[in-house]
């Protein structure tokens, strides 16, 4: 499967999907009159019916004394299901192509993925919302070619959203600014995976507890338009979020602690009401992250906007 593909058949999607009648009320994640968008790196603080397809995501990693640098390339999908208003459960998995160089190419599915999300409170006047959360990557359920792991891990999380609205009117450029966060402490099942290379040599990966910190700093330029003033930008600008996600993974304990690896992400989101697209490049953050840059661009659609009467509403309760 290449990019250039599954693009064509993701913006085929887009025009279908626009073709039909929406609801007057929108489903997007909202507190007050802030808009926060579902970023690239890291979800965002609402409960909502949403389909991530595809993201594309593709980065070199260097060589190291035992293994060629590759280029790694991964497209994803996610989805997430309101259960209740406050309460959604969501899955996701991606297809996973290794490229070592001057070797043929692995390739397999990583690892499912499923999470649960409660939103707890939302402060409308102050753009603020607030919710908890559970993620599961599965064990063994992903293929061993790409490097799946074998043992599952936990992660509870906690999930922000704030937007700067409520700043006094001398400060008004600054209040189309907008901050999301996520924290999550990683559990793993499994304290050391034993491994065998080709040659029947052994040895012991110890698996750490990890602290992974994801943030977004948002400027909306909807929100400029809407709350502050007439830019007269224009149609396309009007629908664009220029945003730095950063993406952290700190191990605690068994022999790693402190030992951060994580990325920072540039890059911009063009939302429309039923679907948003977003291109960010990812920058190692230090030496052991790596040295090359890479690329993530992900297809987002509203289900919840495009759908409001079936598959895009609560299965219990309506939404507000």
């Amino acid at each position: 499967m290449s990019f250039v593909r599954s693009w064509l058949l993701a913006a085929a999607a887009t025009v279908v999907l626009q073709s039909i009648p929406l609801s007057a009320a929108s489903a997007h994640c909202y507190a007050g009159s802030r808009f926060f968008p579902a970023t690239l790196a890291s979800d965002d603080p609402c409960v909502a019916d949403e389909l991530s397809l595809p993201t594309f995501t593709t980065i070199r990693t260097p060589a190291t004394d035992t293994d060629p640098g590759m280029r790694v390339t991964t497209y994803s999908f996610d989805y997430a299901k309101s259960i209740t208003p406050d309460f959604g459960l969501g899955v996701g998995r991606g297809y996973v192509v290794q490229k070592p160089d001057g070797m043929p190419a692995a390739r397999g599915w990583d690892n499912v993925a499923v999470s649960a999300k409660y939103h707890l409170f939302t402060d409308a006047p102050h753009e603020f919302v607030f919710s908890l959360g559970l993620d599961a990557d599965i064990g063994g359920t992903g293929s061993k070619r790409i490097g799946a792991e074998s043992f599952s891990t936990i992660t509870p999380q906690l999930y922000f959203g704030k937007g700067f609205g409520d700043l006094p009117a001398e400060l008004n450029y600054l209040r189309p600014f907008a901050v999301t966060g996520v924290i999550g402490y990683g559990i793993p099942t499994r304290a050391s995976t034993l491994n065998v290379d080709d040659n029947g040599d052994l040895s012991i990966d110890r698996n750490p507890h990890t602290l992974n910190t994801g943030f977004s700093i948002q400027y909306s330029l909807p929100y400029l338009q809407s709350n502050v003033r007439d830019t007269g930008f224009g149609a396309v600008f009007n629908h664009l979020i220029p945003l730095v996600e950063f993406d952290f993974q700190t191990p605690l304990d068994r022999g790693q602690r402190g030992q951060t690896t994580g990325t920072i992400n540039p890059g911009f989101i063009w939302a429309e009401k039923n679907f948003q697209i977003g291109v960010e490049a990812i920058i190692p953050a230090n030496g052991r992250s790596g040295r090359n840059t890479g690329v993530i661009a992900q297809l987002h659609f509203y289900l919840d906007d495009i759908f409001p009467n079936t598959i895009g509403k609560p299965i219990f309760g309506g939404r507000p």
